[in-house]
């Protein structure tokens, strides 16, 4: 069973700056469109590092991170490494609203699934950029359509079975009884 929680709001503590020109220029020489960059909700920035549990601790003397408001979380990039991390861990990936989007399979399209944000920015944010592995069958097994980068197909077709299978038991046929 997938749970949704409804949308959240941010916390007040947790401050998200805008992006600076510099920024602006990094993506689009590396091919993200404008449009990307602004929808449809703009990308921010944040520094901070991320915990064990994958999500991000803020700390302004760590790296920069890229931030990403999703519905129920916010997803950080930290571009030169490829991690990424939560705020609260709800989020199952980027663009998660794409997998529920009617839109997405019309006219025999498929959901889109990234191995990195910049290739999905550079898509104008056209599918999904799986955070959390391990949650990829949930929501993912309904999709009637799913195209994967070549390099992530090992590792969909290693997530794409159900965490656990119920025991199963053997039942012997009953002799009626004796009359």
């Amino acid at each position: 069973m997938i749970v949704r929680y409804p949308e959240f709001s941010l916390d007040p503590e947790l401050s998200l700056g805008w992006l600076m020109p510099r920024h602006v220029d990094w993506l689009t020489a590396s091919g993200v469109p404008m449009t990307a960059i602004l929808r449809p909700e703009p990308i921010r920035l944040c520094h901070g590092f991320r915990a064990a549990d994958a999500r991000l601790e803020i700390d302004v003397n760590g790296p920069l991170w890229f931030a990403f408001i999703e519905p129920e979380d916010i997803v950080f990039w930290e571009p030169r490494t490829g991690a990424l991390a939560t705020w609260n861990g709800r989020a199952f990936a980027l663009g998660e609203s794409m997998i529920d989007n009617a839109s997405t399979y019309s006219f025999d399209f498929a959901l889109n699934v990234f191995a990195s944000p910049l290739d999905w920015l550079r898509a104008e944010r056209d599918g999904i950029v799986v955070v959390n592995w391990e949650r990829a069958f949930d929501y993912l097994r309904d999709c009637p359509r799913v195209a994967v980068d070549k390099a992530l197909r090992p590792l969909y077709l290693r997530q794409m079975k159900p965490p656990r299978l119920p025991e199963i038991f053997i039942r012997s046929e009953r002799k009626e009884a004796a009359r």
